[in-house]
């Protein structure tokens, strides 16, 4: 035979083994036999009660089982397998480092997994427990991947019929320490409006997105920047997500499997308004005592019989004849009750000597609450509209029917409701030097104020 036909049969020969080596890219599950030995198991929370604050190495004949809950079939997991107690209303929760890509081809969604623990390492950190080989950096212990060639000494396939799991349906506010390293289902949740658009994450990064709810309540999810996914533009909708519930400086995080944890088919929660306007909140007195400046204050009446939240709201003071603000008190934090007062001062101490009771709102000198009588002022509601007015802005109160310095404007009792436009009628104006229509007669402190009284 001559030198080109041995060529020709050695090449043939070549492609022959190849392509009885490799059929296809789609390479089938390898074939595990599975264990129904019979051992002793302890459950996965007495094995969290071993750990005692420091990664320790198991050294009993200790076995623990559950039910694989990860997949890093999407590469969205990465050498680590997360299993919990039960196939459906987990109690408990747990993970394992391993030193084995495509784990997911030997441990599949559902399957009961058996672990042998001897020889193991057991840490926890951020509140999450975790088993598997040992890590060693400036000589403090953590554990880290447990090496390819002693996962199968450790973790074996149970021969129990794989059922599936079923994810703990749950609401972001009611998420709680007992469901880490479990799966979850949360629901009614969206992409969080300023990260619409985005990918799920940055090439090659871990990258943090966040969902949030109609309450605006969030949660982070974690996305790998290898993912299969990670290109995707997140979703517009809103629905549920699921995935293994983890937390990280003591915020949760949720970490999905591939895009089909994802069910979002609905419309997205429409802005979620806890800040409302209402005609029942208005100024009812504000003070300028003749004997005592420190004794200053502003009070505001709900008049209505529910109570109110103050969020948004704004009290401002325009100081003289000003047509712009000079200072502003925000009253988001505070509510009213029905019936009820806000009294707001700038002095608390004096205040207390005072009248005898604290104010329910501290504010500082200058404020709105700290008027010597001849300045105007606004109640404006979250929507920023003026709702309640006393005075005329751009006009120095002094001499006019808008002037209380020395004394004090309270509301007249028969007004139950707020006035965008200044009407001295509904008020009962004392001052020393003011208008027609106002009551020249400086007032005392105490006892010729009010405040928390109508």
């Amino acid at each position: 035979m001559n030198f080109s036909l041995n060529k020709y049969f050695t090449t043939i020969t070549i492609a022959i083994m190849l392509f009885s080596c490799v059929k296809n890219r789609e390479f089938d599950t390898p074939a595990i036999d599975c264990s129904d030995s019979e051992f002793t198991f302890i459950s996965i929370s007495e094995l969290k009660n071993i750990y005692k604050g420091e990664t320790i190495q198991i050294q009993e004949d200790l076995v623990v089982k559950g039910y694989v809950i990860s997949s890093d079939k999407e590469g969205n997991f990465f050498n680590t397998i997360y299993f919990q107690d039960e196939p459906s209303n987990p109690s408990d929760g747990m993970q394992i480092e391993l030193e084995l890509r495509d784990s997911h081809l030997f441990f599949n969604i559902g399957q009961q997994i058996i672990i042998k623990l001897k020889g193991l390492y057991l840490g926890e950190s951020n509140d999450v427990y975790k088993i598997g080989g040992v890590f060693t950096s400036f000589g403090n212990r953590s554990v880290g991947r447990l090496p390819k060639n002693l996962v199968f000494d450790h973790v074996l396939v149970s021969c129990k019929e794989n059922v599936g799991v079923e994810p703990t349906s749950i609401a972001i506010l009611d998420l709680n320490e007992a469901m880490l390293n479990t799966l979850v289902v949360v629901t009614d949740v969206e992409i969080k409006q300023e990260e619409l658009g985005e990918t799920f994450a940055i090439k090659e990064q871990e990258t943090l997105r966040t969902m949030i709810d109609c309450g605006d309540n969030e949660l982070v999810i974690v996305n790998s920047g290898y993912a299969d996914f990670q290109s995707e533009i997140l979703p517009d909708k809103m629905g549920t997500v699921t995935g293994i519930l983890t937390m990280d400086n003591s915020q949760f995080q949720l970490i999905i499997r591939s895009l089909d944890d994802l069910s979002f088919d609905q419309d997205r929660c429409e802005d979620f308004i806890d800040e409302f306007t209402s005609s029942s909140i208005f100024i009812s007195e504000i003070a300028d005592p003749n004997n005592n400046a420190g004794a200053r204050f502003v009070e505001i009446y709900n008049a209505s019989e529910e109570s109110l939240s103050l969020k948004g709201w704004v009290l401002e003071r325009y100081t003289n004849d000003n047509i712009e603000v000079s200072s502003s008190i925000d009253l988001s934090e505070y509510e009213i009750p029905g019936k009820g007062f806000l009294v707001i001062s700038p002095n608390t101490e004096e205040f207390n000597n005072v009248y005898g009771f604290e104010p329910d709102v501290s504010v500082g000198t200058n404020s709105p609450a700290d008027s010597n009588g001849d300045d105007n002022l606004v109640l404006v509601d979250p929507f920023g509209t003026i709702v309640d007015i006393f005075g005329v802005i751009g006009e120095d109160g002094s001499n006019t029917n808008h002037e209380f310095e020395d004394g004090r404007a309270v509301r007249k009792i028969e007004i139950d409701s707020n006035n965008t436009i200044f009407d001295p009628t509904e008020w009962l104006i004392y001052n020393d030097t003011g208008d027609v229509g106002t009551i020249n007669m400086p007032q005392n402190a105490p006892l010729d104020f009010s405040p928390g009284v109508r």
